[in-house]
């Protein structure tokens, strides 16, 4: 069989082995915090990023609606999160970290940053760059909400 064919030569292939080799360190990492790969994204957008709606926490995730849905029930269970209705309209839900959140948020993110940088450090600045620009134009256009990230 020809070499482009097979199936360690596939993009799809290295780009998800990749993607579960991060995941899977990630995981393990955060959950000693209790904390999940989407809930983080959660505390990341809401404490950092400004982002405090569910609409557009699943823009920024780029995930569906109903799966942050049910990350912020999950995320409000466990004390992260608090969901308020803006001008009594209940429709519209404000999204805000309580202090545990905060806390989670802080300490995941030094996890986050040692292992995006644990993988980045792998690769010289051009190649990186090369690297996020090339991931950017294959995903250009391609708008799929996922039930998971």
């Amino acid at each position: 069989m020809a070499e482009e064919f097979t199936l360690h030569n596939r993009v799809g292939f290295k780009v998800t082995r990749l993607a579960r080799i991060m995941e899977a360190k990630l995981e393990k990492q955060l959950s000693e915090h209790g904390v999940t790969r989407l809930m983080w994204c959660v505390l990341r957008g809401v404490g950092m990023e400004g982002v405090h709606s569910p609409s557009g926490l699943a823009d920024y995730i780029c995930i569906a609606r109903p799966a942050v849905s049910r990350l912020l029930r999950d995320m409000e269970k466990r004390g992260f999160i608090e969901r308020n209705g803006i001008d009594d309209d209940k429709r519209y839900r404000d999204i805000a970290l309580t202090p545990l959140g905060e806390e989670k948020m802080k300490a995941c993110h030094v996890l986050v940053r040692e292992l995006n940088e644990h993988f980045a450090s792998k690769l010289d600045a051009d190649t990186y760059a090369i690297m996020m620009n090339a991931i950017d134009q294959m995903t250009e256009g391609e708008d799929v909400k996922l039930m998971r990230l």
